[in-house]
């Protein structure tokens, strides 16, 4: 097999592992896996429902994998279900019977987002003991349950949000802000359905898979206080920035003329919280993939956080340490992670952070023998793109140099789209309808033979041809 055609293997390869990934998070076989139905008696977890007790089951819910996880509590409970709605991404629909769906904007808050929530509190507000309101989160619930506070105007809490993420501030960073801006986060739908039971179904999209974090936590005492709020905002500078009456608001917290979100000593004993998928799990089953295509496998962390293109930089560094030592693991190796990085932007191109990711990645691996890096969004969506991501390896430079095309200028400009598609290497998987943060696969296939290093030298070559870093 060519040069050529061992990469293309490789893609495939990743490309398989990525997928396999994906399916070991399947929301519907989430559910399945975590509740089931004996009779009278509904299991949820670790926690038994006995339905003879209970007048009303309500299913509520939003994220981007709401829809196929209505799809199954529907399949499993039928006509138990007395009323149900969603908020789902648009184009993340699914057919449903007893259980209503909205769509609405994701990742910018839309008035669809807003009605939605202010129709879920409505659903729940009636709720009695003897009630059972079902919750199913999802990565993207906190842009689909936009409820501002009064004072403030959705379009102030979505210019908050679009600051926020544009720092390149982290999804703990950006909740924490949103819910102390909000009347349906932070623990208040919880609130707000007492007294009946609460019983969470959690698909985590989060580092470290924080209950209060997830969603910004509508079911979750919420730890984060106002004055962490405007802490972050003063880190990332960005007072000038904020509405006017979001700042405010903040400040008036602070001083206690706002009230506070619900806190653990307010009494959860009504609420269930339980985690039915997360990025753990993904890369759990992607190493079994890779596994039996033959890779040797080492997972690094499913907690990866930081600057998109540092963390990219250091992937590469790994893949090029097996090339050079067989360290940390011998080729064929597959190196997997998982976690969700930040971007801050600087310029004016589209991609998102699987992208630029791959685009960083690409930098440095140039030349590196059989090397692949592909990083993709598990939901299929990466940024304000088609594609879940992209996939690099060490011809992608060369190649990108051949076809006109800059790779520096195009990471200058957080354009990491229009390089890829040039090339024919974005990661094109539509909604997958599921969301567990991203999964980075690093594939390499030999390593270089000792008397192939320039001058006996054991550490890596020298190659003429590697980008300037």
């Amino acid at each position: 097999m060519n040069h050529d055609e061992n990469l293309s293997s490789m893609h495939a390869d990743a490309m398989s592992i990525f997928q396999a990934g994906i399916k070991a998070v399947a929301p519907g076989d989430a559910i399945r896996r975590y509740c089931r139905l004996t009779g009278d008696m509904l299991h949820i977890g670790e926690k038994t429902f006995d339905l003879r007790h209970i007048n009303r089951i309500l299913v509520v819910g939003a994220g981007k994998a709401a829809a196929p996880m209505a799809q199954a509590v529907e399949e499993l409970l039928g006509a138990r279900i007395h009323q149900g709605l969603i908020c789902v991404k648009y184009k993340h629909g699914a057919p449903l019977g007893r259980i209503r769906s909205i769509e609405a904007g994701h990742p910018t808050p839309d008035a669809n987002g807003a009605a939605a929530a202010g129709q879920i509190l409505d659903l729940v507000r009636p709720a009695g003991r003897n009630d059972l309101v079902i919750v199913l989160l999802s990565g993207g619930g906190s842009a689909l349950l936009p409820l501002p506070v009064d004072g403030i105007s959705l379009e102030e809490k979505q210019l908050a949000t679009d600051t926020l993420i544009a720092c390149g501030a982290t999804i703990h960073e950006i909740n924490t802000v949103r819910k102390h801006l909000s009347d349906i986060k932070g623990g208040r739908l919880a609130r707000v359905a007492a007294p009946a039971q609460v019983a969470g179904l959690i698909l985590s999209d989060v580092v470290g898979d924080d209950l209060d974090v997830i969603a910004s936590g509508p079911t979750v005492a919420d730890p984060s206080t106002f004055g962490q709020c405007l802490q972050i905002i003063e880190r990332f500078q960005l007072a000038g920035q904020m509405p006017a009456a979001v700042m405010e608001h903040l400040r008036a917290g602070l001083k206690g003329k706002r009230l506070e979100s619900p806190k653990i000593g307010d009494g959860w004993q009504h609420v269930y919280n339980l985690i039915i998928g997360s990025n753990t799990q993904s890369i759990a089953a992607a190493r079994l993939k890779a596994m039996e295509l033959g890779y040797n496998t080492l997972i690094l962390s499913s907690r990866i956080e930081g600057e998109t293109r540092t963390i990219a930089l250091a992937h590469g560094a790994i893949a090029r340490e097996v090339l050079a030592s067989e360290n940390p693991i011998a080729a064929p190796a597959c190196l997997l992670s998982g976690g969700e990085t930040t971007v801050t932007v600087k310029g004016h191109g589209l991609g998102g952070r699987n992208q630029e990711f791959a685009l960083a990645a690409a930098t440095d691996i140039d030349g590196a023998h059989d090397t692949v890096i592909l990083s993709g969004g598990t939901d299929g969506t990466d940024g304000p793109t088609d594609a879940a991501g992209a996939i690099a390896d060490s011809s992608t430079v060369q190649r990108a140099i051949q076809a006109g095309l800059d790779i520096r200028r195009h990471l200058d400009n957080n354009d990491a789209y229009p390089f890829f598609k040039s090339l024919g290497n974005l990661l094109m998987t539509g909604p997958t309808q599921t969301n567990v943060m991203d999964l980075h696969v690093v594939l390499v296939k030999k390593s270089i033979p000792r008397s192939d290093h320039p001058d006996g030298d054991e550490r890596w070559p020298t190659h003429t041809n590697r980008t300037e870093k």
